[in-house]
């Protein structure tokens, strides 16, 4: 883990990229190269994703996000019961690097909340899309969903952001 962090740092610092050899993809970025973007999920500007599952939402923060932040040592959430409101912030994720906000990327009713993470913050590391989600919410208004980016959307989203970087 430490040295997947390390290359990814160090790719995005140097603007380093890696090209693969035919029949395989052509050139893709090396900061690209670690971090995975889910089919069935909807990602927000701000580096979370949304699974809308029935009548409740689980919400978190995407691969991309968790590999810029490094080592995850300590996640703020929110209580059950309480309401979100899009682009609102509901809690903080704090790493070796650095601590930040978690958007809500719809508005809604807090129904459960992950409390595994308060014992092991790192399954944001090792597992953002399954055990480290944070919340779910039954949406107050299922159409903010339709504005969020599907998986394409929000690739081609993280490779533009990251080549300004």
């Amino acid at each position: 883990m430490a040295l997947r962090m390390w290359a990814s740092s160090t790719a995005n610092a140097l603007r380093l990229s890696c090209v693969s050899r035919p029949p395989l993809s052509p050139a893709f970025s090396l900061s690209r190269c670690f971090s995975s973007v889910l089919d069935g999920l909807k990602y927000a500007s701000s580096h979370e994703w949304v699974k809308h599952e029935g009548s409740v939402a689980t919400i978190g923060i995407t691969h991309h996000a968790q590999d810029h932040l490094g080592e995850v040592v300590f996640v703020e959430v929110p209580e059950s019961g309480g309401s979100v409101k899009k682009g609102g912030s509901f809690g903080a994720v704090e790493s070796v690097k650095a601590t930040s906000d978690v958007n809500s990327p719809i508005s809604g009713e807090i129904v459960e909340v992950n409390t595994k993470l308060s014992e092991s913050p790192g399954l944001i590391n090792s597992s953002p899309y399954e055990e480290g989600w944070m919340i779910k919410v039954k949406p107050s208004n299922p159409s903010e969903l339709e504005s969020l980016m599907g998986p394409k959307e929000y690739t081609k989203f993280c490779e533009e952001e990251d080549a300004a970087h």
